[in-house]
């Protein structure tokens, strides 16, 4: 029997504001609500979506983080949730699809949706276990 895939967190900052977005909820907030449905449309199976108050990338609204156990953590900024919050929705939903089929969290660069190409802020290594807990 195969082993489980381990769990893939979404964190969604919902206090990015983009460029011009004057109206509540934040653009954050909408592309976290966008993700929400668009997850409930078409699952990801294993993957939690979350808001998170704030992921520190205020130059690269919107942002995103991808973690999960054993694999490399993403940052991923620069989405547009203010127009197109529905087509970045996706678009991350497709990119994650693509994490999990790896071991590592590490898709092929061409394999890459293009927005997380370009987007990535931080490429994270996963945790390790120390020797002392080995």
């Amino acid at each position: 029997m195969p082993e489980e895939a381990p769990e893939t967190v979404l964190s969604v900052c919902t206090t990015c504001r983009a460029a011009g977005d004057t109206t509540e909820p934040r653009a954050g907030a909408r592309l976290l609500a966008a993700l929400t449905a668009e997850a409930e449309r078409e699952p990801v199976p294993g993957l939690r979506i979350e808001g998170a108050e704030c992921l520190s990338v205020c130059k690269r609204p919107c942002t995103v983080a991808v973690a999960s156990v054993g694999r490399w953590t993403y940052v991923y900024g620069d989405f547009d949730a203010l127009e197109r919050a529905d087509e970045s929705a996706r678009t991350i939903l497709a990119g994650l699809r693509r994490y999990q089929e790896t071991p590592d969290g590490i898709v092929p660069w061409r394999e890459r949706p293009e927005a997380f190409r370009k987007g990535v802020v931080a490429r994270i290594p996963p945790l390790t276990p120390t020797r002392a807990e080995s």
